[in-house]
């Protein structure tokens, strides 16, 4: 099992989101080809409903436990269910300076 989907079980498990999506992004990093060390997380719980968003990020953190699995960053986006928009698009995040191009990008 991947470190993506041990993530994205813990979190599933914690928080029974409505949505939920783990994506690893270390290709977009200067590490080895293979490499999980750089994660985008996107989740959506009623447990977020009138917390900040430091406290969703921290109860997220808690779960990953960043430095326990090696993970280098993470990105966060932690909704509501009465702020999700599903249609919304995230940002692309962006290639780390020094990286392999990606797809798309010179």
């Amino acid at each position: 099992m991947s470190l993506e989907e041990i993530i994205e079980a813990a979190l599933e498990d914690e928080f029974q989101p409505t949505h939920v999506e783990v994506l690893n992004e270390s290709h977009k990093h200067n590490v080895a080809p293979g490499s999980e060390s750089h994660f985008k997380v996107t989740l959506v719980c009623a447990e977020f409903e009138g917390k900040t968003l430091i406290a969703r990020h921290r109860a997220i953190n808690a779960i990953v436990d960043m430095k326990g699995r090696g993970i280098h960053a993470l990105a966060l986006h932690a909704y509501a269910p009465s702020e999700w928009e599903p249609n919304d698009a995230l940002s692309e995040s962006p290639d780390c300076h020094g990286a392999p191009p990606t797809k798309g990008h010179s």
